[in-house]
């Protein structure tokens, strides 16, 4: 079951403000607050998707295609599809998931 109560939820419905790099339909990209490299920013799906499995099982394939394709865009507007990057996305407690709210780490600029 989805918690709208996440931080992730209340950025998209702008309770809580973020540095934003770049929104379109299905995404929203933003700084994390707590950089783990250089350049680390968070992509989130606008749907209601607690971790990758509901997001894969539940939403479209157009859905699921446009959102990694964002991802790429993302990547391509950092300038980092250069020189190379990391995209993690950790799935439930045990991966150390603290946002219950699908979404990926883009980490990169410096070598990892």
């Amino acid at each position: 079951m989805y918690n709208k109560e996440n931080i992730f939820y209340r950025i998209l419905k702008s309770e809580i403000p973020a540095k934003i790099i770049y929104e379109n339909d299905v995404a929203l990209s933003f700084y994390d607050i707590r950089p783990l490299k250089k350049i680390h920013v968070l992509v989130i799906t606008k749907g209601l998707y607690s971790n990758f499995g509901d997001f894969v099982a539940n939403a479209s394939i157009q859905e699921v295609k446009d959102f990694w394709a964002t991802v790429s865009k993302v990547a391509d507007l950092l300038e980092v599809s250069r020189t190379g990057y990391r995209i993690v996305s950790n799935n439930g407690p045990d991966s150390g998931q603290e946002v219950e709210h699908f979404h990926v780490h883009i980490l990169g600029g410096e070598k990892l």
